[in-house]
């Protein structure tokens, strides 16, 4: 008698759990789709020596967003205000903010991303050079022209077909002037569009 469907699915789905028991890896789904790739990658490696492609991949983990929320006290609004001096949550890391900055422009997460050290922050390109994000904790007013100079000599080299895009994070600069003079060098670079979270 030929077995059912669901009798193969289910034996499947021990010999799956048996092994991720066996390799000390949580059982679940996600679990079996990694271990998965890894054994896929293995395979091609050992079957084409010489394939240089990629075959890496990215596992994401949902969290909540690393921006606060604003929750004004209406009673101390001041003290709100200081509070929401830097509104990202501490602790978490640039590579935490970047990806959530993609996922909310709506770029999709496998597109590439560069990164180099610009005036000793980190930089990343993203797409080519369509978005560069700047998420270091302070930019001093030393930094300014430095860093957005290396910005604009990577983009001119990148030279992306769409408008670029460059982020940085908003507590980091010394103040307005720094924050002023780095658009200007941007934009007088051809760089129109500079934001900050």
């Amino acid at each position: 008698m030929e077995k059912s469907a669901s009798g193969t699915a289910k034996k499947a789905c021990k010999n799956a759990i048996a092994y991720l028991t066996r390799k000390g890896v949580p059982t679940n789904i996600c679990e079996i789709g990694k271990e998965r790739l890894r054994l896929t990658k293995n395979a091609i490696n050992l079957s084409k020596p010489d394939f240089d492609g990629d075959l890496g991949f990215k596992v994401f983990k949902l969290d909540s967003s690393n921006i606060r929320a604003w929750n004004p006290d209406a009673s101390d609004l001041e003290k709100t205000l200081l509070d929401h001096a830097e509104h990202l949550v501490q602790g978490r890391s640039e590579q935490d903010v970047l990806y959530e900055l993609l996922l909310k422009r709506g770029v999709d997460l496998s597109v590439p991303i560069e990164e180099k050290a610009i005036a000793g922050k980190t930089v990343f390109s993203i797409g080519f050079g369509v978005l560069f994000a700047c998420l270091d904790e302070t930019i001093a007013k030393d930094d300014i022209e430095t860093l957005g100079q290396g910005i604009t000599d990577w983009h001119k080299a990148l030279a992306p077909e769409a408008d670029t895009q460059v982020v940085f994070r908003d507590s980091a600069f010394a103040d307005d002037i720094a924050k002023t003079n780095m658009t200007a060098i941007l934009e007088q670079n051809g760089i129109a569009h500079v934001r900050s979270l």
